[in-house]
């Protein structure tokens, strides 16, 4: 089973606020617990083991680290037990079948068997099948061993409490990554306050949505021109693609990223954020920071800087910067493409940092958002394209290679899908938020007044979508 039913997750959390607002306060951590196992189940049921295994891990590394405060040796031969078995965990069920799949391409016939995977003894389903969210939960969890290490943050004795650190199902499976000392507070003590409720609520629905009015609109226009074929694909109708999948993927994962922060606030936590209206960038490097930033931070926290960041010449910095960068493609998925897409924008970045980045102080914000812009779109065909030889084809159609520079069939996804590419490009900008911000200045208080009226109008849009909708997967989900 695959996870990618809305309704599902509309409906298991509205029973779940339920049980939650309802509980005593000392029972809902429990509530967060069991909840998140059963989302989690829902999925793939087997695969909620290596969800328990990787908080058992950190859990006790935890309580050794503390237990053992005085003794370095044993602290740092506990951490790196706690990486390895994470990092082990990640690589058997993300990155083994990969490898095996290239050992096997280069050997020209089957010397690795990858039908099944094994760990602990226990037989899971074929590898090409990834635990729902692997890589956000084993980097969530991993963040609270590190930082216990380092001194950081105050041990966690109650497992109930630890493990609704690692199973908060509204963030659980896409992010953003929530680090322990982000909201080690919130985990023992927190009020549930009617303002932040409502925030929540407001949130949550501006999430929705994102991804069902406009990300799930857009999405069926990208498959479309990626089923077409690419020797008869023109340039505008290339273009028009990869537009719709920049708007997806952008509006896919800011709007699951809102509907977490908004439940994690009706909840009584404060998700950091991470989105920052990535499209107005004008560089490689502000794209990064304004694009999935909790991953950013996290790569930042414990790669770049354990590495020795920028301090230690530029050499060393290159090279930090190339290996953050390569372990981003690689985290993202076990594919050429990924690794290639993570390799490229390391590339770029350490250009801007050389050389670029001095070109472009120097050149109109219009040209500077242009090139990045263009890099962007680039990068995402590599992203979602299924093989590099598929990537590169589609980059040719962009630039031509059909010959064919606009047809009939171009004209007729712009009749079709100029609305809601109009809506996306708009709500992708501050622009939005600027007209708000303009009007609460010259009308006080009619925002406050219009916003429940707004959010009534765009979950009644989604509830009605979502009635004879099929099409709604989580790009997200499947890392």
């Amino acid at each position: 089973m695959v996870f990618s039913s809305l309704v599902f997750i509309f409906l298991f959390l509205t029973g779940t606020l339920t049980v939650y607002y309802i509980a005593p306060k000392k029972l809902k951590n429990t509530v967060i617990l069991l909840s998140g196992l059963i989302f989690y189940t829902w999925g793939e049921p087997v695969y909620v083991i290596v969800m328990i295994i990787s908080t058992l891990i950190d859990y006790f590394a935890g309580l050794i680290i503390w237990k053992f405060g005085a003794n370095k040796h044993i602290r740092r031969a506990c951490l790196i037990v706690s990486i390895v078995m994470n990092l082990t965990l990640l690589f058997t069920f993300k990155y083994s079948g990969f490898i095996a799949r290239n050992i096997n391409a280069i050997a020209g016939k089957t010397l690795v068997d990858i039908s099944k995977v094994y760990f602990l003894g226990i037989e899971f389903l074929p590898v090409n099948l990834l635990p729902i969210g692997i890589s956000f939960f084993t980097f969530q969890s991993m963040s609270y061993t590190i930082d216990m290490y380092r001194g950081e943050i105050k041990v966690q004795k109650n497992p109930i409490n630890f493990a609704a650190f690692v199973t908060l199902f509204s963030q659980l499976v896409a992010g953003p990554i929530v680090r322990y000392t982000d909201i080690a507070g919130e985990l023992d003590h927190r009020e549930i306050k009617l303002d932040m409720v409502y925030e929540g609520v407001v949130r949550f629905i501006t999430g929705m949505g994102k991804k069902v009015l406009i990300a799930n609109s857009v999405g069926s226009l990208w498959d479309t021109v990626l089923a077409y074929d690419r020797a008869s694909t023109s340039a505008a109708t290339a273009w028009i693609g990869i537009i719709a999948y920049t708007l997806q993927i952008y509006f896919d994962f800011s709007g699951y990223s809102d509907m977490a922060i908004g439940l994690g606030k009706m909840m009584g936590f404060t998700f950091p954020e991470n989105f920052n209206y990535p499209y107005l960038s004008k560089s490689i490097a502000e794209f990064w920071r304004r694009w999935h930033m909790t991953l950013s931070q996290w790569f930042k926290s414990y790669v770049y800087f354990p590495l020795g960041g920028s301090r230690k010449g530029l050499a060393r910095t290159i090279f930090n910067t190339a290996v953050v960068w390569l372990l981003t493609g690689i985290w993202h998925g076990s594919d050429w493409t990924f690794i290639l897409w993570g390799v490229m924008y390391g590339v770029l970045i350490i250009m801007e940092r050389l050389f670029l980045g001095k070109v472009l102080d120097r050149l109109p914000d219009w040209i500077c958002w242009l090139y990045t812009m263009l890099l962007v779109m680039l990068g995402w065909v590599l992203f979602a394209s299924p093989d590099i030889g598929t990537a590169f084809a589609y980059m040719g159609n962009m630039f031509g290679s059909s010959g064919i520079a606009a047809d009939d069939r171009a004209l007729y996804l712009l009749k079709n899908y100029a609305v809601v590419l109009i809506v996306g490009i708009f709500a992708a900008t501050d622009a939005w938020k600027i007209i708000v911000e303009r009007t609460e200045k010259r009308l006080p208080g009619l925002v406050h007044w219009a916003t429940p009226l707004c959010k009534t109008g765009v979950f009644a849009l989604c509830t009605a979508y979502l009635v004879d909708a099929t099409y709604n997967p989580f790009l997200y989900f499947i890392f």
